[in-house]
């Protein structure tokens, strides 16, 4: 018995390895609510086999394959349909804005004015004077802008509009059509752009090749 726990061990380890290198490296802070449920349910499935001595190991690794699959066909999803990956894995929120605390986007994600000094300390920041940005990623960590006017906007993601920021730097699609169209570029041709002092800045996927 002890025999086969031990074996069982040793092929889920090896498995389970394996299985995180085909979705790819995170670390355990960058996490989405997706990967943090594979990732428990993966564990949850190896203990069973590990304890259920008498039960074949594919009872736990026929699992973790669906479940590797179905993540796997769900980040495909993300990556081409903005509305998935909203749904998926939220969006980023801007806790400060132009150095003022935005409560109606921090009451929309539950998140407290303590949260946000407590995530800011660890940051050595000991006043809100001192950030200008503070954006609450989908990983939920602070990315904090300390006083700049320099802040990159994201407009173009992986051919899709960032809408929010050309309604934050008062542009519309024309305008952003018009920009495009000076570099002779099309919108599936931008892996990122970003507004930043009053300037675009435009990464093409051919770039990334």
């Amino acid at each position: 018995m002890y025999l086969n726990i031990i074996v069982k061990t040793f092929v889920l380890y090896f498995f389970i390895i394996f299985v995180y290198r085909i979705m790819g490296k995170k670390e355990v802070g960058e996490l989405s609510i997706v990967d943090l449920i594979v990732t428990i349910l993966i564990a949850e499935l190896a203990a069973i086999c590990i304890e259920e001595a008498k039960s074949s190991i594919l009872v736990s690794i026929v699992p973790i394959i669906v479940l590797v699959i179905t993540q796997i066909g769900l980040s495909y999803l993300t990556m081409k349909n903005e509305s998935v990956r909203n749904f998926v894995d939220g969006k980023p929120s801007v806790i400060v804005k132009n150095g003022q605390i935005d409560f109606t986007a921090m009451r929309k994600i539950r998140y407290s004015l303590d949260d946000l000094m407590s995530q800011l300390r660890e940051k050595g920041i000991k006043s809100l004077e001192e950030v200008d940005y503070a954006v609450l990623e989908n990983s939920g960590t602070l990315s904090v802008f300390q006083n700049t006017k320099d802040y990159p906007l994201p407009l173009i993601l992986d051919g899709v509009i960032d809408y929010d920021t050309l309604k934050e730097i008062k542009k519309d699609k024309k305008w952003l059509d018009k920009m495009l169209s000076k570099e002779k570029l099309v919108l599936n041709d931008v892996f990122y752009a970003f507004y930043k002092t009053g300037r675009m800045y435009i990464i093409t996927k051919k770039e990334l090749l």
